[in-house]
């Protein structure tokens, strides 16, 4: 019998300054993760996605603010388990060490957000890996008094930002990735009000909102919203010429062929784009991401895979897919917003910026899971798609004391161009998407 043992091999890439930590340190948050507790990983506030090896197990969790892949090699001398935010890295990795023959960005894997990974990594066959759920925030706990919902969602992430602005450089300016809707517009709010609470200049932030060919109706919206606060002041128009936008940058970018993320991405870049070229030494962003999946805020009709049973019933549809165990899962992508936040996560990341998204952390998705949506709701669709302005628009009044302007939901893709601009930019059959792809690495 032979006494050989494969050794185990582990290449971290992923940069612990991509972590946004609201309550510990990075050892800390990685201890957390060694100690393959989920009670103890749940506590960790913020984004953040980290990979820690203990012996021949190695452990990985993520936020959805952040992304996290891996991939395993195989090699004479033993398993080679490489860790990334990025698929590229991970092909780039593979060059490097001579393994490029294994790769396929389709045998990639993502961790799902709010998941504890453990793989061990023991050579033949491939080790299957436990998925352990940290976070399961409990449905249905609040009140149906619209009042006392917008209170604590919009109290969540006020307490979220307030964080956040304690770790933040206080001699940098904030940006808000700004449209006027209702995510943007109450974030921008909330960040206005913690400034002046804490005796900073609110002219430390900028509200940015893209505008293509000088139009587009979300920059009409942008101005309207802070005009109506007397905050017109705080808006500055990024404005790009359409020529210079190509679908294909947003699929390199995001690493997704997913048309409706792809046509956000795109945008999101140009803005990005935009901010970076006018304030090169520009740090911190801030978005709405994830406040249409908290409150369930999209067409369910123009999905035929979803019904307002399926929307209701089932916990974080929207931000997680359908789970884990689910036959429709992604390995490659995950699930729901869990693959999606690439859309804005990447853009700025590729730029250089520290982005912040807090409707996407945990303690504000807990809160949002919390609604009695049914109870309010009785299953209408009108009734859902109204209760996301009128919660979100008395939390702010509640916290803010301000009343803000509520305008009808419009994704970014379609309120920075006009229809035709629309589809001459992005192609109608999704098919073209997957091709453009799987182009990057032929």
């Amino acid at each position: 019998m032979s006494n050989y043992e494969p050794v185990a091999r582990v290449v971290d890439l992923l940069d612990p300054a991509g972590n946004t930590l609201l309550n510990l340190s990075n050892d800390e948050a990685a201890d957390a993760v060694a100690s393959g507790d989920p009670e103890r990983v749940r506590a960790i506030d913020g984004q953040f996605a980290i990979m820690q090896q203990c012996g021949k197990i190695v452990r990985m969790a993520r936020s959805i603010g952040r992304p996290m892949r891996y991939f395993l090699a195989k090699q004479t001398a033993g398993p080679c388990l490489i860790v990334a935010e990025r698929i590229d890295e991970i092909a780039e990795c593979l060059k490097h060490e001579g393994l490029s023959d294994q790769f396929h960005p389709s045998y990639t894997r993502m961790v799902p957000a709010h998941h504890l990974i453990e793989i061990a990594l023991v050579g033949c066959p491939d080790p299957n890996p436990i998925c352990r759920r940290f976070f399961a925030p409990e449905r249905n706990q609040l009140p149906a008094d619209v009042d006392a919902i917008g209170k604590a969602y919009i109290g969540a992430v006020t307490n979220e930002c307030r964080k956040w602005l304690d770790g933040s450089d206080s001699s940098e300016p904030i940006g808000v990735l700004f449209s006027g809707g209702i995510d943007s517009g109450s974030l921008f709010l909330v960040l206005h009000h913690l400034l002046l609470e804490r005796g900073e200049s609110p002219a430390r932030l900028k509200a940015f909102t893209l505008r293509i060919d000088g139009n587009g109706a979300d920059a009409e919206q942008a101005a309207r919203f802070l005009d109506e606060l007397d905050l017109g002041l705080f808006l500055e128009y990024i404005d790009v010429d359409r020529k210079h936008l190509d679908y294909r940058d947003a699929i390199r970018a995001i690493e997704d062929y997913k048309p409706l993320d792809v046509q956000s991405g795109l945008m999101a870049l140009a803005l990005c784009r935009g901010i970076r070229e006018r304030y090169p030494d520009w740090t911190y962003l801030a978005d709405g991401d994830g406040g249409d999946e908290n409150l369930k805020d999209y067409p369910i009709e123009e999905n035929p895979e979803l019904t307002i049973r399926s929307v209701l019933n089932n916990t974080m549809l929207y931000q997680e897919g359908w789970g884990v165990e689910a036959i429709k899962h992604s390995l490659v992508y995950s699930g729901g917003q869990s693959r999606g936040h690439v859309r804005t996560f990447a853009p700025a990341r590729q730029l250089g910026f520290n982005g912040f998204s807090p409707f996407a952390l945990p303690n504000v998705i807990e809160v949002a899971e919390g609604i009695p949506f049914i109870e309010l709701t009785d299953w209408q669709h009108d009734k859902l798609y109204d209760l996301k302005g009128e919660i979100v628009r008395r939390g702010v009044e509640a916290v803010t004391g301000r009343t803000m302007p509520v305008f009808p939901k419009r994704r970014f893709q379609q309120g920075v161009v006009d229809r035709s601009t629309f589809d001459s930019l992005f192609p109608e059959d999704p098919a073209e998407y997957r091709s453009a792809f799987l182009a990057i690495h032929e």
